[in-house]
């Protein structure tokens, strides 16, 4: 079945283009690369962009890349859901392609094929990956890696258990995920490497992701009376039959782990996890009898917005330590940094949280990308990107060949520029239903100023927006009259970029790969036997 769906490149097709990149290199001083990956940072709470949050919350560290390089303003993902996403950047190829297309009941990655850390790999970068990993199998195309395999994969905020170079599991216990994240990649840094090489690290951090669970000395943050909330909070979901659907809204499905609400004492851990799980699939409950109604739902996002906003604090930290390191070593010239998240994330807007949606918060990402020998400082871009997109730059940046198998396309032209055009739509599907959050899958296209999304496993359901007059997305104007031309435009434009991605299935069949269950192989259980 899933040969039907994806196609898998061969492992020995994998070392053949390896290979061919060592011969295809520009040897003649080629840049570092440092990327560095959250999950699930909303674009509104990194203060570079200007948006509702950055005078309350402000990164001051993050936004140091954007001072010194490129602010990319509209950067997609394809897939909003972490393992897909951070697949597609591996691989610079839509989910379907690459084969890892869920989370939840949809297998490993497919470690055998082509990624953009092979061919750096081979043409003569060290490589490294150190922090969140969320792809089951172990990293392959590394020198050296040291990633967070416990909880499922996601990895914890404390006491988090890490998998290094796919062999030893090490409990690290002094410090929080971030913090430990960071010691990692500098010690690593400074005395892991062969410094007579160019090298590429991959930085990543569990934070902000679920359930935001702040370091100790971020707790201080965010204590003087209530945040804003954003405009369409209240959002009543009318025209928008999927969602009204979903399992995310801070009323009504966060739980009581989410919201840091002790058990009573003497249950046993499966009554435990109960205890905790209760509210997700909307279960009431309240902290005390007096919290009800709208000061309930108040005191759920300020309690869920501050703490996800104090481990912002401790990612934006750690951003700062790396960016020291490489001024004081001498290295910021002649190094790629890059900081994005794997997708968005919904702070209040809509009344929800987490992401999936094509919608704005979830579909957007965070991009800022500083070279000092190609990028001016305190540029801006709007092209439309991908991630997709990543890999075939970095590629470029290093003089490596990129592969014709990647869908992606470098944005290595638009770095000194913001007027040359990578694409003019970009195109968007996610599968998983209906755990965790019981969104609908859908697909989509996005233009500069529209965006039509289907929505088409158990309802047959269109949206339309005009970003322009409404960015919130509040006001479907999907089937009106007025926009009957439009309709037809987009709809051929989709079908167009179906085609190109190779994603021009039936519904059946795209049903079909939400409906597949492939159990996970590795876990905690069975780490030292692969």
């Amino acid at each position: 079945m899933k040969n039907v769906i994806f196609t898998v490149i061969s492992f020995f097709l994998a070392l053949q283009l390896v290979a061919q990149s060592e011969t295809n290199v520009n040897t003649t001083d080629r840049p570092n690369i440092v990327f560095i990956m959250s999950d699930d940072h909303a674009v509104s709470a990194v203060s570079a962009y200007d948006d509702w949050l950055a005078e309350i919350a402000p990164t001051p560290n993050i936004d140091r890349i954007a001072d010194n390089g490129m602010l990319m303003t509209r950067t997609f993902n394809t897939n909003s859901i972490c393992g897909p996403s951070r697949a597609s950047i591996l691989t610079g190829k839509y989910s379907h392609i690459n084969g890892f297309f869920k989370n939840e009941k949809g297998g490993d990655f497919d470690g055998s094929q082509v990624t953009f850390p092979k061919l750096l790999q081979g043409a003569g970068y060290e490589t490294a990956v150190i922090g969140k990993w969320h792809l089951g199998t172990a990293p392959t195309g590394f020198d050296y890696s040291k990633v967070m395999i416990n909880w499922g994969g996601q990895g914890t905020y404390f006491n988090p258990v890490f998998l290094e170079n796919g062999r030893d599991t090490i409990v690290e216990r002094k410090r929080h995920s971030s913090a430990q994240v960071a010691h990692d990649a500098l010690k690593w840094l400074d005395k892991g490497r062969d410094k007579e090489k160019p090298f590429m690290l991959m930085y990543q951090f569990k934070a902000p992701h679920r359930p935001w669970e702040p370091a100790e000395e971020f707790q201080s943050l965010f204590t003087d009376g209530d945040l804003p909330q954003p405009a369409n909070f209240n959002d009543n979901y009318s025209g928008r039959e999927a969602a009204k659907e979903q399992w995310m809204e801070i009323e009504n499905h966060m739980n009581r782990r989410d919201l840091k609400i002790p058990p009573p004492e003497g249950l046993s851990r499966r009554e435990e996890n109960t205890y905790y799980a209760y509210g997700n699939k909307g279960e009431f409950w309240t902290p005390n009898d007096i919290l009800q109604g709208a000061a309930l739902k108040n005191w759920k996002y300020q309690t869920y917005i501050k703490d996800y906003l104090r481990c912002v604090a401790g990612v934006d930290k750690a951003v700062g330590q790396m960016l020291d390191y490489l001024e004081a070593n001498g290295l910021a010239e002649n190094t790629v940094v890059i900081y994005t998240s794997d997708q968005g994330f919904y702070l209040g807007e809509h009344g929800w949280f987490d992401k999936r949606w094509m919608y704005e918060e979830s579909f957007r990402m965070p991009f800022m990308i500083s070279y000092p020998k190609l990028i001016k400082p305190k540029s801006k871009n709007a092209n439309l990107l991908l991630n997709v997109d990543f890999a075939p730059t970095f590629l470029e940046l290093a003089g490596v060949e990129t592969p014709e198998a990647m869908q992606g396309t470098s944005f290595v032209p638009q770095l000194a520029s913001n007027f040359d055009e990578v694409r003019e739509a970009v195109y968007y599907h996610y599968y998983e239903y209906p755990k965790w959050h019981m969104v609908q899958p859908h697909y989509g296209i996005r233009t500069k100023r529209f965006k039509l999304i289907h929505f088409y496993y158990s309802m047959d359901e269109w949206e339309l927006y005009d970003l322009d007059n409404d960015p919130d997305e509040m006001n479907n104007l999907y089937g009106q009259l007025k926009y009957k031309k439009l309709t037809k435009l987009l709809k051929k434009k989709l079908k167009a970029l179906q085609v190109k991605y190779k994603d021009d299935m039936s519904l059946d069949q795209m049903r079909k790969m939400t409906d597949i269950v492939v159990e996970r192989v590795y876990n905690e259980e069975n780490l030292n036997t692969r």
